[in-house]
């Protein structure tokens, strides 16, 4: 009961550092809301509110349905690695815990081997057959994904083979968020008004988050109500197997949306058919900016997040529940962030967005991770680990939009997901690897420079490329 009412405490205390941290973030949204409606009437293009309001109200319906669902999509994905501390130990054999977390890690960098073929296969499918039906197909496997993770038994019962079906199930996750990711950034792209397309998008990364955040919150949960002994038993199978269900209950959101104003019309036009071949022989050059500006930004996002928490328990020296706190604290925050930034992109545009993360991001990882290394109040854990995700903010929040504002819709959603996905498996699924294995070799400091490496050169290419606000291949208002 002590124990509880410290984790309680200690998270209470976080949460409330998060909210002061916050008012500050509201009021700036809200100015910059006040902008938007000041601005209205310098664009020539229709304005979302200006529609009639059966139209306004179906627009919103779906989008924010589309976004539920990713939202169930993104908690399936980063369960894995809320919960890697409490279910390493049970598919691997007993190793130092470093070596442990390695192996999980190499596990969760198998799922992002799977996401260019996910980002292929059903990016295509999307094209073909609508975004509603892609995004149907990419929750169903995630679906098997996470069931298969809450009922494989553990390697004492089953060997080596406990282990291989932890890689199987993760292919099939793997391969449902690399379609997820193409088919939900353009239907909420195209589903969005053309003057809030940077706002409305900003909630593919709200739900993301938010995922992420529920991931979190179970963990917290069951922190709080289960012996940690419990937890690393049997515990950890819990969320795995909430994620199955909540899946199904997507899959039947899925089947009721309605299918997007750009799609309807490329088929009424008889555009030419969505395939690898075509990107590459038709869209090299956008493909290839694809691949660029995600680079920073993934490696970053990673490092930021999923990472950051580990970080927090073997470098820092957080136990696990203070570590789960300060981070549910700052990713709350950091969620919130995401529409204040899509607006300001849709008043300013994109690039100088994009650029902020790039510059800050440039010049302070470095200086916030060695700052994480020798802190030990959780106050200031957090501060620092919201000052690199506010950093991260200018990519997160538009990315998507972005992306599908480079390609023509007949090849939307594979021109989003495949480049990216490519980008994510080489440089996202590996950042954790990459940060344990140079922790393991004696050299965790040379991590940070990687990170600020890749984001110097994304920032390379935010610079020398057109403004995507100003230059959208989206022609639906």
């Amino acid at each position: 009961m002590i124990a509880t009412a410290d984790r309680c405490g200690r998270f209470a205390e976080v949460s409330s550092a998060a909210l002061q941290a916050w008012l500050p973030c509201l009021n700036s949204f809200l100015l910059i809301w006040r902008v938007r409606t000041i601005r209205r009437r310098r664009y020539d293009e229709v304005f979302m509110f200006e529609l009639p309001k059966k139209d306004r109200q179906h627009r919103l319906w779906n989008i924010i349905g589309g976004s539920t669902g990713n939202l169930v999509e993104w908690y399936d994905w980063y369960v894995y690695s809320a919960f890697t501390l409490y279910f390493a130990p049970a598919f691997f054999p007993a190793e130092e815990q470093t070596a442990q977390l390695l192996s999980a890690a190499a596990v969760f960098a198998v799922g992002f081997l799977m996401r260019p073929i996910g980002a292929w296969v059903m990016g295509t499918y999307a094209d073909r057959k609508g975004r509603k039906a892609g995004l149907t197909l990419s929750v169903t496997l995630m679906c098997a994904g996470s069931l298969l993770i809450a009922i494989t038994p553990t390697y004492e019962v089953i060997g080596t083979l406990a282990p291989a079906i932890l890689v199987l199930a993760r292919m099939l996750q793997g391969l449902s968020v690399g379609g997820e990711y193409g088919a939900s950034a353009t239907y909420l792209s195209e589903m969005a008004g053309r003057r809030n397309r940077g706002f409305y998008s900003s909630f593919q990364y709200v739900t993301l988050i938010s995922g992420q955040l529920t991931a979190l919150a179970v963990l917290l949960v069951l922190q709080a109500n289960m012996p940690e002994e419990a937890i690393e038993s049997w515990g950890w199978r819990i969320p795995f197997g909430i994620g199955a269900v909540l899946a199904v209950v997507v899959y039947v959101l899925r089947r009721r949306l309605a299918e997007t104003k750009s799609f309807h019309n490329v088929q009424a036009a008889g555009a030419p058919r969505s395939s690898g071949l075509a990107l590459i022989r038709d869209h090299p050059k956008e493909a290839l900016l694809v691949i660029a500006l995600t680079a920073g930004g993934t490696v970053a996002f990673y490092a930021y997040t999923t990472y950051m928490q580990k970080f927090l328990v073997n470098t820092s020296g957080f136990d696990r529940d203070a570590a789960t706190a300060i981070m549910a604290a700052a990713l709350l925050v950091y969620m919130l962030l995401q529409p204040a930034a899509g607006a300001l992109s849709d008043i300013v545009g994109r690039k100088p967005v994009m650029m902020s993360f790039g510059i800050c991001g440039v010049l302070l990882t470095v200086p916030i991770f060695t700052a994480l290394e020798r802190v030990r109040n959780p106050l200031a854990a957090f501060a620092l680990v919201l000052g690199a995700l506010v950093i991260v903010t200018g990519y997160t929040s538009i990315n998507a939009v972005v992306k599908a504002e480079l390609f023509p819709a007949h090849i939307r959603a594979l021109g989003v997901a495949l480049p990216y996905a490519l980008a994510n498996t080489v440089f996202g699924g590996t950042a954790e690897y990459v940060a344990l294995w140079m922790k393991d070799a004696g050299m965790e400091r040379a991590f940070y420079w990687y990170v600020t490496g890749l984001i110097a050169l994304s920032l390379i290419v935010y610079a020398r490329m057109r403004d995507s606000r100003d230059h959208s291949q989206i022609a639906e208002a």
